[in-house]
């Protein structure tokens, strides 16, 4: 599931006294739709969307674990040495890291044998369903706390037979870094599939409106968000799935079984500072399940979120609603 920031834009910017012109892009990347918005004159737009979606290739040639020539994926390859690294692959293995700090190790990068195991071992649009069953993996000897980072030298030393996935951390990194990069030509908003960065506000309205995606429904939503200088990004167990020798698998890899996770949510999805951020604490709470992710959340400064339970229960924190401009049917 992602947040529909799209549709949300596109309905509420024909109903504003917008004064800017807004141009958008809109093409597959990183294994998602990516779209991007700029409130700018036809011709800055065009060049600027263009350098934007040229960065957006660089990043995803770097960091996807599904191109064996990528730079992630040569080291995954040498797993017990130290490799020097870009400086782009370095901050985006940092970031995670950071990001597994955060959550207490909720959210582990290193989980990338077990997804495979689950047999999310190909890009999803590859199709993942196959009669063999999923295979067992012996919880390892290292995770992400082993991972060794050299800022002086820009290397990384992964464990012995340790790898690992960025996922959806590189997406949101990439939104931001690409929200940066636009921002100093107009308001701007940009959405890697559900991961949504943005600067200033769209043009004619207080904020930027993203819509909430229902994942019982998708065709519909569950709550209409005016945000500005905040990220978004939603998390869920709904859309990433297949069937492994029968059993029914996702792509939420609980980090304490090494397992698909096993929760009563469908969906978390979380307002904080920072795309990545958001994305970190959504993949926690959907870990967690309803009412620990709940109390997970309310530690959290500055960060809210709304969960949708696999019974259809929604459950916002304390001040999510303070970003609602219209809950849904």
């Amino acid at each position: 599931m992602t947040t529909t920031a799209r549709q949300a834009t596109e309905h509420s910017l024909a109903c504003s006294p917008a004064t800017v012109a807004l141009q958008s892009a809109t093409f597959r990347a990183m294994g998602c739709e990516m779209t991007l918005w700029l409130g700018a004159d036809t011709a800055t737009a065009e060049v600027q969307l263009a350098a934007a979606r040229a960065f957006i290739d660089r990043a995803e040639a770097c960091l996807s674990r599904f191109r064996p020539e990528s730079e992630l994926s040569h080291l995954n390859a040498r797993s017990g040495e130290t490799v020097r690294v870009s400086p782009l692959l370095y901050q985006v293995v940092q970031l995670a890291l950071a990001g597994a700090r955060r959550a207490q190790g909720l959210y582990d990068p290193s989980v990338l044998a077990a997804l495979e195991a689950a047999g999310y071992d190909r890009a999803f649009a590859d199709g993942l369903d196959t009669e063999a069953p999923p295979s067992l993996v012996p919880l390892p000897q290292a995770d992400w706390r082993d991972i060794g980072l050299d800022p002086t030298s820009g290397s990384i030393a992964l464990p012995p037979n340790l790898t690992i996935d960025l996922g959806g951390v590189a997406k949101a990194w990439t939104a931001e870094c690409v929200a940066d990069q636009l921002a100093p030509y107009g308001p701007c908003l940009v959405d890697a599939g559900g991961d949504i960065a943005l600067r200033g506000a769209a043009p004619g309205l207080p904020g930027w409106p993203i819509g909430v995606a229902d994942p019982r429904r998708p065709e519909g939503d569950l709550a209409w968000l005016l945000l500005r200088e905040r990220a978004v990004a939603t998390s869920g167990v709904d859309y990433r799935r297949w069937q492994r020798g029968g059993i029914s698998q996702h792509h939420l890899i609980d980090p304490r079984t090494r397992c698909p996770a096993r929760t009563d949510l469908l969906s978390a999805t979380i307002i904080a500072a920072e795309a990545a951020e958001a994305n970190v604490h959504a993949v926690a709470t959907l870990v967690l399940g309803a009412q620990d992710g709940l109390g997970y959340l309310g530690a959290q400064e500055g960060v809210e979120g709304l969960l949708v339970c696999q019974s259809g229960e929604l459950l916002p924190t304390r001040g999510f609603p303070l970003y609602v401009y219209a809950w849904g049917a």
